[in-house]
C-alpha cells in the first residue's frame, strides 16, 4: 500500500492534537512519522508537501516561518493549527 498525501494530512493533524494549541511542528516531523522506524524519511517530503497544501486550501492548517505567516508553502517552513 502506498503511501499517499491523505496519510500525510492525518499525521499532521494527528501530531498537531497532541501538541499546545499555540504550537508548531516541523514537515520533517510528519515524514518520519511516514517513514517509520529506520524508513527513508526523506522520500516522504513530497508526499508530505502535497498533504500540506490540501490541508492549507481546506483551511485546515496554518503556515508560518520564523513567526511570520505564510499564504503559501515556499521554502522552510512551520505547521500550526487554525485559530
Amino acid at each position: 500500500m502506498a503511501i499517499g498525501p491523505a496519510d500525510a494530512q492525518e499525521a499532521t493533524l494527528r501530531l498537531l492534537s497532541a501538541r499546545s494549541a499555540t504550537a508548531t511542528i516541523c514537515p520533517s516531523e510528519v515524514a518520519r512519522m511516514l517513514a517509520g522506524d529506520g524508513g527513508d524519511w526523506r522520500a516522504m517530503m513530497p508526499v508530505v508537501h502535497d498533504g500540506m497544501d490540501g490541508l492549507l486550501a481546506a483551511g485546515r492548517i496554518r503556515l508560518s516561518w520564523k513567526a511570520v505567516p505564510m499564504a503559501r508553502r515556499a521554502g522552510p517552513y512551520r505547521i500550526g493549527r487554525v485559530g
